[in-house]
């Protein structure tokens, strides 16, 4: 991949995290990386184009950050209790959002192909949970695992939103606390 690219989505990463894909401008990212707009358009023809390539990279990322979180943590339990680091860590820098879950609340004004991408995210997430439950507890069906997966999944995203608009980190992780008390994860 060009550096150019490379940029274009670094930079298109951060203003999605703090405005989601409306946020997405041309102009205003080719000025951030220093560059033409139609240099931006040369790697990503349209809006559409690099709203998706955008959130693949995202949830890719993503996936190899779940992936190595389970590497090291190999017990179910402390991976489970580790997860909400995921999302923490974009409230910590300068209280952004998830990315997908900025953009799954402008899902109706989404290109198929971003959407698509933005489902991906979530599938992504949510079978990493399944599969993590499943190993904590051998007893638990697919069905029973991928349900409580959705729940975790949809849990701590609410939480990260309710910090995010009172710019509370701290709230986050009372809620990510509330959460253990009462069983969602574990304590």
């Amino acid at each position: 991949m060009s550096e150019t690219r490379e940029a274009i989505l670094a930079a298109a990463r951060t203003r999605a995290q703090a405005h989601g894909y409306s946020g997405l401008n041309f102009r205003d990212l080719a000025a951030e990386v220093g560059i033409k707009s139609a240099s931006i358009h040369y790697h990503f023809p349209t809006k559409a184009d690099l709203g998706a390539a955008l959130a693949r990279r995202y949830w890719e990322d993503s996936a190899a950050e779940l992936e190595a979180l389970r590497g090291e943590f190999p017990d179910p339990a402390s991976a489970l209790r580790k997860y909400p680091e995921v999302f923490r860590k974009a409230l910590a820098n300068d209280n952004r959002m998830c990315m997908c879950g900025f953009m799954a609340a402008e899902y109706d004004d989404l290109p198929a192909a971003v959407k698509a991408e933005v489902k991906a995210f979530a599938d992504v997430h949510v079978a990493w949970l399944a599969k993590v439950l499943s190993s904590a507890d051998g007893r638990a069906d697919a069905d029973t695992a991928k349900e409580r997966a959705r729940a975790i999944f949809a849990a701590i995203g609410g939480a990260q939103l309710m910090a995010r608009s009172r710019a509370d980190i701290a709230l986050f992780d009372a809620i990510v606390e509330s959460y253990r008390r009462v069983g969602l994860l574990p304590g």
